[in-house]
């Protein structure tokens, strides 16, 4: 049982009675599910992940205290302190995880503004610039077990992904980053004899390739140590992260450079077969210099077209 079936369980056959008996007047304005930090709201949870902030629970979403006011909230959080201690063999756990809560009552107002620093979801365009993408993976990630308001799930369909506009911002920085050090710098590292250098344009190359993966597949990146088993999971381009690890982990020096170099250039092929296919790109090259340019020119928003073409990454 991952914890997001441990989550719903637990809901299930504590928390749903407990609403149903102490509170049932307030059911029409509470929402209740799994979401938020965390490998188990993710579904990428395993035995490793148990060995911290893993437990039986729940969040139970409030709205605002005009709706539902303190004395009441703190009625919730003591009867949700009271539920079982411990479910399937899994002990709740006794201290709060750095951070703050993770379960238990919450408001969205104030779940949202501590992710994206937005109560209702609403974002500027420089604030879809700047927000962590993982910050806006974990509004949207998880399971809602209800949500009788509905406000929760608006918020999380505000969420769901970029404006295009911003998309393409993004990819077009990305793009090029993977040209600087993929394309461009990697070999002209390995033949400075600058090997640490030659790593580091790998990584970039890789990292930034990684971006492109999520947003070609219009899904938020995760967190970074669980960025390779989501981009193994997405409908596009899914066999590049192997690719990509090979280079990760592959040396560079003897015949590895070339062979390297030649990984580059499928991943680039492969990733500008995409563009094409998404109508995002004219160019007409294996150059992704030039792709993230026309990326950037298909931006509708001149004041975002016209900032510098690195400003989204």
């Amino acid at each position: 049982m991952n914890g997001l079936e441990l989550a719903r369980a637990y809901y299930e056959t504590y928390g749903a009675p407990m609403l149903q008996e102490q509170f049932a007047d307030l059911l029409p304005h509470l929402a209740a599910g799994l979401l938020g930090s965390g490998s188990e709201c993710f579904g990428f949870d395993d035995a490793l992940s148990r060995d911290h902030d893993f437990e039986p629970g729940f969040c139970l979403f409030l709205p605002g205290e005009e709706t539902v006011d303190r004395r009441v909230a703190f009625m919730l959080e003591r009867a949700y302190a009271k539920l079982p201690k411990e479910f399937e063999g899994i002990q709740r756990a006794t201290l709060q995880p750095v951070g703050g809560p993770r379960h238990g009552v919450l408001r969205i107002g104030e779940f949202f503004t501590e992710k994206i620093g937005s109560a209702d979801g609403v974002l500027t365009t420089a604030q879809w610039l700047t927000v962590p993408e993982a910050a806006l993976a974990e509004c949207v990630n998880g399971q809602v077990f209800f949500d009788n308001a509905g406000l929760l799930t608006a918020l999380r369909e505000r969420l769901a992904y970029y404006p295009e506009d911003v998309r393409r911002k993004k990819l077009a920085g990305h793009l090029l980053l993977m040209a600087q050090a993929g394309q461009y710098n990697y070999l002209r590292c390995v033949g400075h004899g600058e090997n640490a250098a030659a790593q580091l344009a790998v990584n970039q190359f890789v990292t930034s390739t990684l971006s492109v993966l999520f947003l070609l597949n219009r899904t938020y990146q995760p967190f970074y140590k669980w960025s390779f088993r989501a981009a193994r999971a997405l409908p596009e381009l899914s066999l590049l992260p192997e690719l990509l690890e090979a280079l990760l982990v592959g040396d560079n020096e003897g015949d590895q450079p070339q062979a390297k170099a030649d990984m580059i250039e499928s991943i680039a092929a492969d990733v500008i077969d995409c563009l094409m296919a998404q109508g995002l790109t004219k160019a007409t090259c294996g150059d992704l210099e030039k792709h993230a340019y026309s990326v950037n020119d298909g931006i509708a928003d001149p004041a975002l077209r016209n900032r510098h073409v690195l400003a989204a990454v």
